[in-house]
C-alpha cells in the first residue's frame, strides 16, 4: 500500500477506485492483490494466445512470419506476472531454436543485431539459462563484439544499423546478469543521450532531441541497474510530468495507450514513484476485458480503450502486465513463478 490514508475523503476516493478496478469480479481486499489479479489474469489471457503454446506470429499478405520480439515479451510478462511459467519455457525454448533464433539475432557473420541479441540473452537470464550458451551460441560475446569504442551497441549488417536505445537498454540490462558486469562506457553513452528536459530519445544523434516515453522508460530501468542513479532520476522526473491527468502515458502525441503506459508504470515502480505507478496501475486496470466480455477476452489489456482489438491486443496485454506488476525488467524472476493459465475471476 502506497498512499497513506490520513483523511476521510481520501479514503473515499480510495474505495472508488477499488470498486472501479474489481469490475464484475469478485471483490479483493487489498490493491496489491487487486494488481496480483489483473496481471495473472492478463499474462493467462496472453499465454493463451500463443500459437501452438509456443510462439506468436505476424501475418503479412495472408503468410504468418515468426514474431520473436513479442514472443519475447509474452516470456518477460510471464516472469512479471509469476505465472504460465510452463508457457514461458515453451516459448523460450522455440525462441532458441537455431532457425527460429538465427533468424531474429542474425547468423553472426553475414548479420548480427545488437538489439535482438541483448533481448534474448535478457530473457534466457530472466528464466535462469547460461546466456554464453545457446545452442552453442555465446550471446554475450555476440553482443560485446558489437559495441563500438564510444560504449554504443550497433547492429551489422547489409540492411544498416537499426540500433536504438532500447538496443542499448537491453544490452545493457543483459550484461548487468553476467560476471562481469556493465561496463561504465556503456552505460556513460546512453546517460549521454538525454535530452535537456530529462526524458530519453528512441534514436540518438538527431538534430533535435526529443523524449520518447517508451524508450524512456526502458532507459531509466537500464540506468538504474548500472549504477546511473542521477541519470535515470532525470528520467523517471519527465515521466511524471508528462503522465495523463487518468495517470495514462502516449507517445509522439497519441492517445494514452496500454503499451506505453505500462512500460512507464514498471519504470515508475522500479524507480521508486510508488503514487505514480499506482496511478498509472489504476489506468492499466481501466483498459483489461473484464467479466462482462466473451469468455475469450477476459483478462486481455485493450490497446486504447476503445473498440476491443485482437490484433494489437496482444502486444499492449504483454506490456501492460509489466506495469500492473511492476517488476523491472532488472528483477525479472521464475523463481517463484506457477504454471498454467490463470483466468478472470468472475462468478
Amino acid at each position: 500500500m502506497v498512499v497513506r490514508v490520513g483523511r476521510n475523503r481520501l479514503l473515499v476516493l480510495l474505495c472508488g477506485v477499488l470498486a472501479a478496478l474489481t469490475l464484475s469480479a469478485p471483490a479483493i481486499a487489498a490493491p496489491t492483490q487487486v494488481g496480483a489479479v489483473r496481471a495473472e489474469a492478463a499474462a493467462g489471457w496472453l499465454a493463451r494466445q500463443l500459437v501452438d503454446g509456443e510462439r506468436f506470429e505476424a501475418v503479412f499478405g495472408g503468410v504468418a512470419y515468426p514474431d520473436q520480439g513479442l514472443t519475447l515479451d509474452a516470456v518477460f510478462a510471464f516472469a512479471a506476472a509469476e505465472a504460465a511459467d510452463d508457457f514461458g519455457a515453451a516459448a523460450l525454448a522455440w525462441a532458441t531454436r537455431p532457425d527460429i533464433r538465427d533468424g531474429y539475432i542474425g547468423d553472426g557473420a553475414s548479420a548480427a543485431y545488437a538489439g535482438a541479441t541483448a533481448k534474448l540473452a535478457l530473457a534466457v537470464a530472466v528464466r535462469g539459462g547460461d546466456p554464453t550458451d545457446v545452442g552453442g551460441v555465446d550471446l554475450v560475446a555476440r553482443l560485446r563484439s558489437l559495441q563500438e569504442a564510444s560504449g554504443r551497441f550497433t547492429d551489422r549488417s547489409a540492411w544498416g544499423d537499426y540500433s536504438n536505445a532500447f538496443s542499448q537498454s537491453f544490452a545493457i540490462l543483459a550484461l548487468d546478469r553476467t560476471a562481469q558486469g556493465v561496463p561504465p562506457v556503456t552505460a556513460g553513452w546512453l546517460a549521454d543521450t538525454r535530452c535537456p528536459d530529462g526524458g530519453y530519445p528512441l534514436l540518438p544523434e538527431q538534430p533535435v532531441c526529443v523524449s520518447d516515453v517508451d524508450a524512456t522508460a526502458v532507459a531509466v530501468q537500464a540506468l538504474r541497474a548500472a549504477g546511473r542513479r542521477a541519470d535515470a532520476a532525470a528520467g523517471l522526473r519527465w515521466l511524471i510530468s508528462v503522465q495523463g491527468a487518468d495517470g495514462g502515458f502516449s507517445n509522439a502525441g497519441g492517445v494514452a495507450n496500454a503499451n506505453s503506459t505500462g512500460l512507464a508504470a514498471q519504470a515508475l515502480r522500479d524507480g521508486g514513484r510508488l503514487r505514480a505507478w499506482w496511478r498509472a496501475r489504476g489506468f492499466l486496470a481501466g483498459l483489461q476485458v473484464g467479466c462482462a466480455a466473451p469468455v475469450a477476452d477476459r483478462g486481455a489489456v485493450d490497446f486504447d480503450g476503445g473498440v476491443f482489438d485482437p490484433g494489437t491486443a496482444a502486444r499492449a496485454t504483454a506490456q501492460a502486465v509489466l506495469g500492473l506488476a511492476g517488476t523491472g525488467y532488472a528483477r525479472l524472476s521464475t523463481a517463484d513463478a506457477t504454471s498454467g493459465a490463470p483466468s478472470l475471476p468472475c462468478h
